[in-house]
């Protein structure tokens, strides 16, 4: 329990660099496809060739900043002047909301309660605005706070470039410490614990790229304001499984319902739509063989590695979870091999040779 704690405490100290390390070790995952097909061999003359690893690294390095380069002069101006728009109009959508709740006030008013009742709804519904208030305020200080991760993030391509160069000789040098006889279990170990944490990686980056794109589409044909900023912040939330949806979904309702309900109907209506292909269609097929953890072992992990690590521990909650189910699975194997193993009676001597141990 000790040495819990004071890894723990460890990993807390350094909280930059295991974010870091934990945002090149996605990296590295969500590329090596690339790298593959760029390392394919190619037959030239009779001839077979391949590119150097780290030749190909570099080829898809500039590929990905071509593409970043690219998608910012698109969609950098259309951000930069819907972030304007939503700074000019929040003192228009405080006083929106202000006028909701003396709205809602009124409208109990006229119901003959008792002087204690209404005013204990005077102040349930005013706590919530004050509340809604402030973690808004609360959030966006954490997030000015997470602002000094960026320096740190020029080291993500560098970390993640040696790890695709030479994460194979590393396991190879790994594998080999270990004794004889557990090479091979560990290797298996390995090899599915990879599986899944690449599954799980490549599956959330495609569904937050595809819901980034679909709800900003379909915010900007419904007339939502601000379509583009409100799809990019569904696509990153789309990362944070059940509760970035939610936070989503919650916001832009406040936004549509302060321009029409009746928008604010059809936003929720699409959105709903949204998240049943996204959760019942689409994700299955993307993640394949990855991860099958109950929605309520994803709400736990994301709130304890929200409370331990922060930012860090928000981003490798679920896939920890998920190499432990993966490790779990394993050891419960090894348990039905070694009991098989030992309960099997000794082969037969044959021909006169001496029996097998």
């Amino acid at each position: 329990m000790i040495l819990v704690t004071a890894g723990l405490w460890a990993l807390h100290r350094v909280e930059q660099v295991v974010l870091v390390l934990i945002l090149a070790v996605f990296f590295a995952y969500l590329i090596v496809p690339l790298v593959d097909v760029f390392q394919r061999p190619l037959r030239a003359a009779g001839i077979e060739r391949r590119l150097a690893r780290g030749f190909a690294i570099g080829l898809v390095y500039l590929l990905i900043l071509g593409i970043a380069i690219g998608g910012a002069a698109i969609l950098l101006p259309r951000v930069t002047r819907q972030i304007g728009q939503a700074a000019a109009q929040a003192p228009v959508y405080g006083a929106s909301l202000r006028a909701w709740e003396q709205g809602w006030v009124r409208y109990y008013e006229r119901f003959d309660l008792p002087t204690e009742v209404r005013a204990s709804l005077d102040r349930s519904v005013l706590g919530m605005g004050e509340t809604t208030a402030g973690y808004a305020r609360g959030l966006v200080v954490n997030l000015i706070g997470d602002l000094v991760y960026l320096p740190w993030l020029v080291l993500v391509p560098v970390l993640s470039f040696f790890l695709l160069r030479d994460a194979e000789a590393l396991r190879r040098v790994a594998l080999k410490a270990l004794p004889h006889d557990a090479q091979l279990r560990a290797y298996r170990l390995v090899e599915d614990m990879s599986a899944a944490f690449a599954a799980y990686i490549r599956a959330q980056f495609l569904a937050c790229a595809l819901v980034g794109i679909t709800c900003g589409v379909v915010f900007e044909v419904l007339g939502m304001p601000y379509p583009v900023l409100l799809g990019m912040a569904a696509g990153v939330m789309e990362f944070v499984p059940l509760v970035g949806p939610l936070l989503i979904a919650v916001v832009t309702a406040i936004i549509a319902v302060l321009q029409t309900p009746v928008l604010a109907i059809w936003v929720l209506g699409c959105l709903l739509l949204i998240r049943v292909v996204e959760d019942y269609v689409v994700y299955p097929k993307l993640i394949g063989r990855g991860l099958h953890l109950h929605p309520l072992t994803v709400i736990l992990a994301v709130l304890v590695g929200v409370e331990l690590d922060g930012l860090a521990g928000l981003f490798v909650a679920i896939p920890a979870v998920a190499l432990v189910s993966v490790a779990f699975r394993h050891w419960l194997k090894w348990r039905k091999i070694d009991a098989w193993a030992a309960d099997e009676p000794p082969t037969p001597a044959v021909s006169g040779e001496e029996p097998v141990h």
